[in-house]
């Protein structure tokens, strides 16, 4: 239990409270979000009382800031990376190069092979610098194992460049290769465990000694097989470097929920998995292929799942109201916090209280006192 007080004792009706757990699960859990979160109050409380990782939907990718040639326009992917910084959630930056055709800047196609070199290097300088150092990683090459654009109109070290302009002007943050079905579907070979490592290693051996790459794994399931899942992580564990789920959702039907519960769980538990973001940008339209909400923000089945887990493992944020006696009763697991009260009357907003849950037989309440 908590209540709020002035600094004579008397309680804070209606005080807003700000309550973020220090150190929580052993591993970042995030969400992906989109441009809607700008200007939605009720999407931004959502998202923010929930989770301190995002990576942007579609915002940082070539043909959202380059539609055309020389025309860079990164307004949209500032004003979501400043969101973010002021509610201190980190973020993943998506994607530097995509190799499907079907998603590139329409003014790529008709480049001859030295020009696409020329403004793939410009590409990678501008936002890789751009976001130095305010982003944890990079996807530097999206689904270089299914397709191939770049290595088609480059040369088959497209990949190889991508890494190495990344690296250069970003020697910090950690790359990633980015695929899907690696776990997902045990009958793609062409990113199969074995084909991802070789691909990896291709470019880890180009690359200067202490390059940070990384690998992604995109994990777009439709009905999960755990243990080989399970089994695909283990083989990937080999090359020693950290690994993600990057984009995990489960697609529509009456087990969505369930699965993704099995999905998120196996994650969460692999020693070798080092963070997750879950796909699951909403959008009045609908979501890519599982929304966690409906459009007013009540939770769906899958939020509910999502909701338990952070529950479970720690949730990184809280936003609460006291009561008429400035109480507010919360159920917190084991760990060091951060409170801070809101309210018109109290002197000092910015005073920021710390307390420590611990193991105990017997509930009690803690004071938050404004200072004299």
């Amino acid at each position: 239990m908590l209540q709020a007080v002035d600094s004579r004792g008397n309680p804070l009706t209606n005080a807003k409270l700000s309550i973020e757990q220090k150190v929580s699960s052993r591993m970042p859990i995030g969400c992906a979000t989109n441009k809607n979160i700008l200007n939605n109050k009720k999407y931004q409380d959502w998202f923010t009382s929930r989770f301190g990782l995002t990576t942007f939907e579609n915002e940082m990718k070539w043909y959202s800031t380059e539609p055309s040639q020389g025309k860079e326009d990164y307004s949209v992917a500032d004003t979501m990376l400043q969101f973010m910084k002021k509610n201190r959630i980190a973020v993943r930056g998506h994607n530097i190069f995509w190799d499907d055709p079907k998603y590139q800047p329409g003014w790529l196609y008709s480049l001859s092979s030295s020009a696409l070199r020329l403004a793939a290097e410009k590409r990678a300088k501008s936002i890789v610098t751009r976001y130095k150092g305010q982003l944890i990683a990079w996807d530097v090459i999206n689904e270089n194992l299914h397709f191939s654009f770049f290595e088609n109109k480059m040369g088959a070290d497209a990949s190889i460049m991508a890494f190495k302009y990344a690296n250069q002007y970003d020697p910090s943050t950690l790359m990633f290769m980015n695929d899907y079905n690696t776990i997902e579907e045990m009958g793609d070979q062409v990113s199969s465990p074995a084909n991802y490592l070789k691909k990896l290693r291709e470019i880890q051996s180009s690359l200067s000694k202490g390059a940070r790459v990384a690998i992604g794994l995109e994990s777009h399931f439709r009905v999960p097989n755990i243990p080989y899942m399970r089994a695909s992580i283990d083989k990937l564990a080999a090359a020693g470097v950290p690994i993600w789920l990057t984009e995990v959702d489960v697609e529509k039907g009456p087990n969505q929920a369930l699965f993704l519960e099995q999905v998120l769980r196996e994650g969460h538990s692999h020693p070798k998995v080092s963070g997750i973001v879950i796909w699951g940008a909403w959008s009045p339209q609908g979501c890519y292929r599982m929304c966690l909400t409906d459009n007013n923000f009540n939770n769906l089945p899958t939020g509910n799942v999502v909701d338990k887990l952070l529950n479970e493992w720690g949730r990184r944020k809280l936003q609460a109201t006291t009561d008429d006696n400035g109480f507010f009763e919360a159920s917190l697991s084991h760990g060091d916090y951060e409170v801070k009260v809101n309210h018109p009357t109290i002197k000092n907003p910015s005073l920021v209280h710390t307390l420590s849950i611990v193991p105990s037989r017997n509930s009690s309440t803690v004071l938050l006192r404004d200072s004299p």
